[in-house]
């Protein structure tokens, strides 16, 4: 797959959703230096402002030691590798210490919520979430809306003003954003605004200097419109939500459509060997299906709850972590989301420190490859979750985006989200649209690991927040 920004071929991840038509796109975390954001202003029809572009942070390289012996020789240019890596990890320490300490405090009852309202009723099926996507779409929603609309997304995101949520999605951002070429995480938002409606510029200034927004004007409801929107999703998600994308499109009375997106990419830290992979059965609740077992044995940490157990892997290049969570015989993984114990180990950071219940031991782990992905409509959620104004043009407020028209609200939510893991590493991406007692102490020295039933999974970034969630009942 080609990187759209670099041209590189990597394996990727991406997160998209549309508001009001709105769209987000969001994957997993990794680094940032300081970001600049350029709000060039270009006319089009009318007059009116016609595009406020973005601009990305630029990262150096992480350097490979491979690129550095000489084929001929054997020797390595240990000096070049050193100075290069040394500019490097610099960016790093930027990125690492440019934040807010905590900033993630307070979205932990939106992630609980999240992965309950829309994980929960799988009923058999696969079902893939992304926490973050969700939130930074709805971060960007709270800036186009006031009053009642605005406080409702202000309450189920845990703060308690527009200020303290700007700093908390730009902290967001920038520990999901990477680009060295070892790590691919790219976030990209934008916004595609109606020819015949006026928007405020103060409020396009703010989209793109707080989330990277970059704006675009056209026929609202035209199919080269329509086309043009289908693009950007595509190159910014390298085409893994291309079948999703195809059926996108917005209606001539929409008044603007909001899109998120990010691209991500990581391995293993270490890697499964392709050899020992073989098939085995899977205990789907339709029946027993073969699929391809990933398998290796290694010394690690084991963890377990009430009901379930657990391992967490490692991704490679501070690219975060999956663990994946093994119900006790008996339960689903949907009983699994509605226990306060399995939530409270899936958002603790440090779990090696910080889970008492865990042991130090061999595992001879066995993991089924896969590829899910799920459809979600985000509607009857959303209002469960008490977003309920932004839904209704008779008490909806967007003021700050548009005084022009009345009665603008969000007519859908929509959220495709997609995870596949190989021997290699992680793929994953998601889209979101928003149109107008049973576990037991383990072995002493070694425990099996075996996924061949319905699991749970959370994918985290560096920074510990949940990126991507979902059941995985049927691997293939």
């Amino acid at each position: 797959m080609i990187c759209p920004h670099c041209s590189r071929t990597i394996e990727t991840g991406a997160t998209q959703s549309c508001g009001i038509i709105r769209w987000i796109w969001d994957a997993v975390i990794a680094s940032v230096l300081a970001v600049a954001v350029g709000i060039g202003f270009f006319l089009g029809r009318g007059g009116q402002p016609a595009i406020a572009e973005a601009k990305y942070p630029d990262m150096p390289a992480r350097p490979i030691e491979d690129d550095f012996f000489d084929p001929e020789t054997g020797e390595w240019d240990g000096g070049a590798f050193d100075r290069l890596y040394g500019s490097w990890w610099e960016a790093q320490q930027v990125r690492w210490v440019d934040r807010p300490e905590n900033y993630g405090e307070g979205l932990e009852n939106f992630f609980v919520a999240g992965m309950r309202q829309f994980l929960g009723d799988a009923e058999g099926e696969n079902r893939v979430f992304s926490p973050v996507n969700l939130c930074m779409a709805l971060s960007m929603l709270v800036e186009l809306t006031d009053g009642e609309s605005r406080q409702q997304i202000l309450d189920l995101l845990g703060q308690d003003s527009l200020q303290a949520l700007r700093t908390q999605a730009a902290a967001m951002w920038r520990a999901n954003y990477c680009d060295d070429g070892a790590t691919t995480s790219i976030l990209a938002n934008s916004l595609w605004l109606n020819w015949d409606v006026s928007f405020i510029p103060e409020t396009l200034e703010t989209l793109a200097r707080e989330y990277y927004v970059s704006s675009y004007r056209g026929d609202m409801g035209g199919e080269e419109f329509n086309q043009a929107l289908r693009d950007w999703l595509n190159r910014q998600t390298g085409g893994l939500l291309e079948e999703q994308s195809a059926g996108l499109s917005l209606d001539r009375d929409t008044v603007l459509a909001l899109a998120s997106a990010v691209y991500f990419r990581a391995k293993w830290r270490d890697e499964f060997q392709v050899s020992e992979t073989a098939p085995q059965a899977f205990h789907s609740p339709e029946g027993d299906v073969v699929c391809d077992f990933m398998r290796q044995s290694y010394d690690g940490a084991y963890f377990w709850g009430d009901r379930f157990s657990a391992i967490c892997r490692s991704l490679e290049n501070y690219g975060g972590e999956m663990c994946l969570l093994l119900p006790d015989e008996g339960v689903t993984p949907e009983a699994l989301l509605e226990d306060p114990q399995v939530m409270e180990f899936l958002l603790t950071k440090g779990k090696w420190e910080n889970w008492t219940q865990n042991k130090y031991l061999i595992i001879h782990q066995a993991v089924p490859k896969f590829d899910v992905s799920s459809d979600l409509d985000l509607d009857a959620g959303l209002r469960a979750l008490g977003v309920t104004d932004v839904f209704d043009p008779a008490v909806s407020n967007f003021s700050p985006m548009t005084k022009e028209v009345e009665g603008v609200y969000l007519s859908q939510a929509k959220h495709a989200a997609r995870v596949a893991i190989d021997e290699e590493g992680v793929t994953a991406a998601a889209y979101t649209v928003l149109p107008a007692p049973g576990a037991t102490m383990p072995p002493e020295e070694e425990v099996d690991f075996v996924l061949d039933r319905p699991f749970l999974f959370v994918i985290s970034g560096e920074d510990g927040l949940p990126l991507f969630a979902g059941v995985v009942n049927r691997p293939v």
